[in-house]
């Protein structure tokens, strides 16, 4: 075949490739609302900077004929964000309704290996009907070859998934175990098995978005880390979000010239603490005011509000936060605010991302639920995932810090590197309005004037214990400061630590209480 001839045919394959299953599929795409595939890579990355993989391979024949679709179900390539390199797959629903098969699997999973072996980022757009069942136990195998190679670069490579219609069954896994999962309101869903499925096995009515919406997993169960209006505007977010990371496990997340000053003080943060110290207030105030231009991006901000993770910037460099919120079940730990925040402290130490706690806790939520439903394995995991971090971890404690509670938020006692309270903060095993009905039940009950005794006992455990000096003298804080200087002191302490060097001692990996 002359070149010409050759290239001509190319040509002729490369376009029937773009097309997917058809315009009349693309067409039907677009009247859901959705973009297809290749517009989904175009938005994302940068403009040009594409590059295919495979877009000639072509689905199983299986012996029923019909149309032989270049690509099959999925585009898989590379490209850049903002200048850097990323591996994407975007499976495509105008093909065989997104399905997986043996070509599409094998497709992804090469894609997965390139970006792993070169140490970039994975993207994977998900928009898919689950398995192809013609191809049998083929299909299986596929999802059994993605989720080996999601494990495998686990810590080594940033993967994000975002959920761009359907994801079902067996399918749901593979963007559980990646870093972070987008979805897109009224669009996505994701659950094991569906509503009729459901009815007919326990005959609880339910409908697609209640049981796998997007608000539904960005709430209740967790599964998504951020629930987003809009194709489009996901895919921003999805651009937003990698600014703050490094490209793999070897490399530091990149510099930006973000023009606030680190020794800038936060001049009004002593009027977002109210005068009494039971009273809630948000503390995204405090971290607007402590990092870079208060560009903070929350990670699961609908899911367990008693806690707040996410990540911003201090002197320019991308740093993970950590913080109690007073605002919602006065900031206690529970099961789901202890899970949350423990898989985005080992996110952050995975990849070199400097840890800031804000501590401003009550202790554990007490109650039978939370003990049957197994806090004390689920507070573990925090403290676990603060101890195993060697990245720098820098902690402040704002108002209030009792109980287990203490420990397991970002003390000096799990490893942390610089410890501050703020004045008037208070350190305690317990408060005293608690602390004296136990130590002090006798007094208590021989009182001429109980409530007058209780009182008097307060003030005077509050005097003696409930403040941070005593930690203070013996090194468990480093040093109690003006809030005023939170910002201040806290680029000091990071700067300091970038050139810290810890390991843990060789093994082949811990034993986290999953």
């Amino acid at each position: 075949m002359a070149i010409e001839e050759s290239l001509a045919t190319l040509r002729e394959l490369k376009e029937r490739a773009a097309l997917g299953g058809g315009q009349n599929r693309v067409d039907a795409q677009h009247a859901r609302g959705k973009l297809t595939a290749r517009e989904r890579i175009d938005t994302l990355l940068d403009p040009a900077s594409f590059e295919e993989l495979d877009a000639l391979a072509v689905h199983l024949d299986n012996g029923e004929g019909g149309e032989r679709l270049y690509g099959d179900a999925v585009v898989t390539g590379w490209g850049r964000i903002d200048g850097r390199s990323v591996g994407v797959f975007a499976q495509d629903f105008t093909v065989f309704g997104g399905s997986l098969g043996e070509v599409v699997g094998d497709k992804i999973a090469k894609a997965m290996d390139l970006a792993t072996k070169t140490g970039i980022p994975m993207i994977g757009l998900n928009d898919s009907g689950g398995a192809r069942i013609q191809e049998g136990v083929g299909s299986l195998a596929g999802y059994g070859e993605i989720f080996r190679r999601n494990v495998r670069a686990s810590g080594v490579i940033p993967q994000l998934s975002v959920i761009l219609g359907p994801c079902a069954g067996g399918a749901v896994y593979s963007p559980a175990l990646t870093d972070f999962i987008f979805m897109v309101e009224g669009t996505s869903q994701m659950f094991l098995t569906g509503p009729d499925v459901i009815a007919s096995v326990t005959g609880e009515q339910t409908t697609f978005e209640e049981l796998g919406g997007a608000n539904s997993h960005a709430s209740k169960s967790g599964v998504s880390h951020f629930a987003v209006e809009g194709e489009q505007e996901t895919l921003e977010e999805v651009k937003r979000l990698l600014s703050f990371l490094p490209s793999n496990n070897m490399d530091d997340a990149p510099t930006v010239d973000t023009g606030d000053p680190t020794d800038r003080r936060m001049e009004d943060v002593l009027s977002i603490l109210p005068a009494e110290s039971q009273s809630p207030y948000d503390v995204r105030d405090v971290i607007e005011r402590l990092v870079d231009n208060g560009d903070f991006m929350e990670v699961h901000e609908l899911f367990a509000q008693n806690m707040v993770v996410g990540f911003a910037r201090i002197g320019g460099r991308s740093v993970g936060v950590v913080a109690n919120q007073p605002l919602y079940l006065a900031g206690v730990l529970d099961i789901d605010s202890s899970r949350k925040a423990a898989r985005f402290v080992r996110f952050c130490d995975a990849f070199n991302i400097p840890i800031v706690t804000l501590v401003d806790v009550p202790g554990f939520l007490p109650g039978v639920s939370q003990e049957y439903g197994g806090i004390i394995s689920h507070g573990a995991k925090l403290v676990y995932a603060y101890a195993e971090a060697t990245v720098p971890k820098v902690t402040i404690i704002l108002r209030k810090a009792f109980g287990g509670a203490y420990d397991a938020m970002g003390s000096k006692h799990l490893g942390a590197d610089v410890n501050y309270a703020w004045a008037g903060a208070a350190v305690a095993v317990m408060a005293g309005s608690q602390a004296v009905n136990i130590i002090n039940r006798r007094e208590l009950q021989a009182a001429d004037d109980e409530d007058a005794e209780r009182q008097r006992l307060i003030a005077d455990y509050e005097e003696e214990l409930e403040h941070p000096y005593i930690a203070a003298a013996n090194g468990y804080i480093d040093d109690v400061i003006d809030p005023r200087d939170t910002r201040i002191k806290v680029a000091k302490a990071l700067e300091m630590l970038r050139t810290k060097s810890e390991s843990m001692p060789p093994k082949k990996h811990g034993s986290i209480p999953l």
